[in-house]
C-alpha cells in the first residue's frame, strides 16, 4: 500500500494518475475528495483530512509500506520553517509509529548550503524531520519550477513579457512537474532501494530567462520579453499584497540564494529528466495561454 499526499495538486494528482496506471494499491489524504479525479476515487482508498492531523496520518499510514510526502503551502503563515517542520514532525512520528519502511518526500535542491535560504531552508528542516523515522528516504531535490510561470500568464498573454528576480543572461535550472511525479513513481512503485539520500531531480536544458523568452515567444507566436525583476521589487511586490514579514524576509533568503548559486552543486551532476523547457511551453503553456485570449 502507497499512501499519497496532497493528491489533487499539481505533483500528486500526475503522481496518482501514474501509479494507477502501473496498477498499484493506493490510499490518498485528501481534504475535499470532490477535487480527485473519478479514477483516483473509484480506485485508492480515500482518507478524507489534512495530512497535518495525526489521527488522519495514523488512518492513512496502518498497513502502508511506502509514503509519498508533501507539505501543502501556507501563503497565510507567518513562518514557512515553522510550517514544514511542524507538518513533518508529525508525519515522522507516525511513519516511525506505524512502520513504514519507506518515504520519498518534496524537497529542493542545494543541500548542504551555508547561508538562510528561506523555504529552501524549510525544505531541509523537513527531510532532516523525516530522517528520524528511520526509515528508508529519498529527499526528490528540485530547481525552479516550470509551472511556477503560469501565475503569469496573465502577463505573457495581455504584455508579453515575464518578469523573475534572475538574471537575464545567467542559466536558470528548471524542472517540470510532471517529471516530479514521473521519478517519484518510479521509486514507489519499485521499493528495492534502502538508505537515506537526497536525489537531484532537474530538467534538461540550461536557458537563461531571455533564451526562456525565446522559446515562449517561437511557441506562443509572439514576441515575449522577459523583465528582470530586483530583490527591492520583490519586496515592494509582497508588501503590496500585505504578506507577513517573516514571508517576506524568507522569500528574499530563496531568491538570494538562488542567484548565489544553491542549485550548481546538485545541477552539475543531476541526471536529466525527459521534459525540456520547449516540450513544456507548447504541451503546457500554450493551451494554458489560449484559453486566456479573447
Amino acid at each position: 500500500m502507497i499512501v499519497i499526499t496532497a493528491p489533487t495538486g499539481q505533483i500528486g494528482s500526475e503522481l496518482v494518475r501514474e501509479l494507477l496506471e502501473r496498477g498499484s494499491e493506493l490510499r490518498v489524504i485528501a481534504r475535499d475528495a470532490s477535487r480527485l479525479s473519478d479514477d483516483a476515487r473509484r480506485r485508492a482508498d480515500v482518507v478524507v483530512g489534512s495530512h497535518g492531523d495525526p489521527a488522519v496520518l495514523d488512518a492513512a499510514l496502518s498497513g502502508a509500506d511506502a509514503v509519498f510526502w508533501l507539505v501543502p503551502p501556507h501563503p497565510a503563515a507567518p513562518s514557512t520553517h515553522e510550517h514544514y517542520v511542524s507538518f513533518s514532525r508529525i508525519a515522522s512520528q507516525a511513519i516511525s509509529r506505524h512502520d513504514v519502511g519507506h518515504v520519498v518526500g518534496v524537497s529542493s535542491a542545494g543541500h548542504g548550503w551555508a547561508k538562510p535560504a528561506g523555504v529552501l531552508s524549510s525544505a531541509f528542516a523537513m527531510d532532516a524531520e523525516l530522517r528520524r523515522s528511520r526509515a528508508a528516504y529519498r529527499a526528490l531535490s528540485m530547481p525552479f519550477y516550470m509551472e511556477n510561470l503560469l501565475r503569469q500568464v496573465d502577463s505573457i498573454v495581455s504584455r508579453g513579457s515575464f518578469s523573475l528576480a534572475w538574471g537575464a543572461d545567467v542559466a536558470m535550472p528548471t524542472i517540470a512537474t510532471r517529471d516530479i511525479a514521473r521519478t517519484a513513481a518510479d521509486l514507489l512503485a519499485d521499493l528495492s532501494w534502502s538508505g537515506q539520500e537526497n536525489l537531484p531531480v532537474f530538467g534538461p536544458d540550461r536557458l537563461t530567462p531571455d533564451q526562456m523568452a525565446a522559446v515562449m515567444g517561437e511557441e506562443l507566436g509572439r514576441t515575449i520579453a522577459y523583465v528582470p525583476a530586483s530583490i527591492d521589487d520583490l519586496v515592494a511586490s509582497l508588501r503590496s499584497v500585505n504578506a507577513p514579514e517573516g514571508q517576506i524576509t524568507e522569500t528574499v533568503e530563496t531568491f538570494t540564494a538562488a542567484q548565489e548559486g544553491i542549485y550548481e552543486a546538485d545541477w552539475a551532476f543531476a541526471t536529466p529528466t525527459a521534459t525540456d523547457f520547449r516540450t513544456w511551453c507548447r504541451e503546457v503553456l500554450v493551451p494554458v495561454a489560449a484559453a486566456r485570449l479573447p
